[in-house]
């Protein structure tokens, strides 16, 4: 799963590189007083996707914002059940996200949906990176599980 979320966060940082790229050369581009129709909603598109497949690493890194001052005054025992009932609950969250952003893709996909800019390009492949995100998030909160319920193996993790 490590190697799994740190592949998707390489593709998730390339995305935003060329999305930063695309916003800069459109910057520039426009300056000059040239007008195109696809860059703003490319690079849109391409920070959006990167959103949801850097999901999983965020998770494992522990780079979402939270907030601990509860569990930090709670006894090592509550707060452990507080941290494993947040980890299913984030689990239950993003696979029923998951499931709708499934649905959500595979309905534009069948209905081919495209914006309504002057470029019109498919709306599916940003969708997909819902589900798809979303469902590796849901994989990385079973392995937190995993490492949160089982000392043994978060010892041969650690070591």
């Amino acid at each position: 799963m490590d190697r799994i979320c740190d592949a998707m966060a390489v593709i998730a940082a390339a995305l935003l590189s060329c999305a930063t790229a695309i916003i800069c050369w459109m910057v520039l581009y426009r300056t000059m007083g040239y007008s195109t129709s696809w860059e703003l909603e490319l690079g849109i598109f391409l920070m959006v996707c990167s959103l949801f497949l850097a999901s999983p690493y965020t998770l494992k890194t522990k780079g979402h914002v939270g907030v601990d001052l509860l569990s930090a005054y709670l006894p090592e025992r509550l707060a452990r059940a507080l941290h494993l009932f947040t980890l299913f609950l984030g689990l239950a969250v993003t696979i029923f996200l998951g499931l709708l952003g499934l649905e959500f893709a595979i309905d534009s996909f069948m209905k081919g949906e495209r914006t309504e800019s002057v470029w019109a390009p498919y709306k599916w492949p940003l969708f997909a990176t819902m589900p798809i995100g979303l469902f590796m998030t849901s994989a990385q909160y079973v392995a937190e599980i995993v490492l949160e319920l089982s000392p043994r193996v978060r010892q041969e993790f650690q070591s």
